[in-house]
């Protein structure tokens, strides 16, 4: 069974949301909302295309939101796919905390989780070390930015 891991580092939490099969949730702590979303490579690694969970079946009821370039300046673009506007809560949240990411800040009021599953291949983490990183071991050396 997958264990659950809150980030307490803004550059582990970037690397992992774009590892290329990441699910991170991001709850207020002030309300208690929680947004989840799958951030997924494209088979180039030249895009990452982001989903939002909109039903019950964590597995499979996610819709899709926009891309995120990779080499670029690091921002969720919508699409004519876009199933979210731009003026859409969980559109406007996921900008914030990439944005705080990006400069190394985890947003105040925001916590971060991924739910114990490698942010590169999807495989389960059982070791404490990868389960605190977000990457199995073969994965992290895969990982630009890797510590």
């Amino acid at each position: 069974m997958a264990t659950t891991h809150q980030f307490t580092e803004a550059a582990a939490a970037l690397r992992f949301l774009l590892g290329g099969n990441a699910i991170l949730t991001m709850k207020s702590k002030k309300t208690g909302e929680r947004y989840t979303f799958r951030v997924s490579a494209s088979d180039d690694g030249k895009l990452s295309f982001v989903s939002y969970l909109t039903g019950s079946d964590n597995e499979s009821d996610y819709s899709y939101v926009g891309i995120i370039r990779a080499g670029g300046v690091a921002d969720l673009q919508l699409t004519k796919k876009s199933r979210l506007t731009a003026e859409s809560t969980p559109v406007k949240a996921f900008r914030w905390v990439l944005a705080a990411l990006i400069h190394n800040i985890l947003p105040p009021g925001v916590e971060l989780w991924h739910e114990g599953r490698c942010g590169r291949c999807g495989r389960t983490l059982t070791v404490p070390e990868s389960i605190a990183s977000g990457f199995g071991p073969e994965c992290i050396t895969k990982i630009a930015g890797a510590a």
